[in-house]
């Protein structure tokens, strides 16, 4: 029997952030100002942040 895992295509500010080794503040910032190294997009009214953007950030890239 094989279990899949499921790896999710954006994070929450706060789950990101983590991540980023930032506060979730310096994400808000980042989306107000629009001059961070990513971008979130909107789910339900709400930010997210791409898994592939924060991955190719902290391999040395940004988008």
């Amino acid at each position: 029997m094989t279990d899949s895992i499921r790896i999710p295509e954006v994070l929450s500010t706060k789950d990101a952030a983590a991540l980023l080794n930032r506060r979730p503040q310096t994400l808000h910032a980042w989306s107000c100002l629009e001059n961070g190294p990513i971008r979130p997009i909107k789910v339900n009214g709400r930010l997210a942040w791409r898994v592939s953007d924060i991955a190719a950030l902290l391999a040395g890239g940004a988008q």
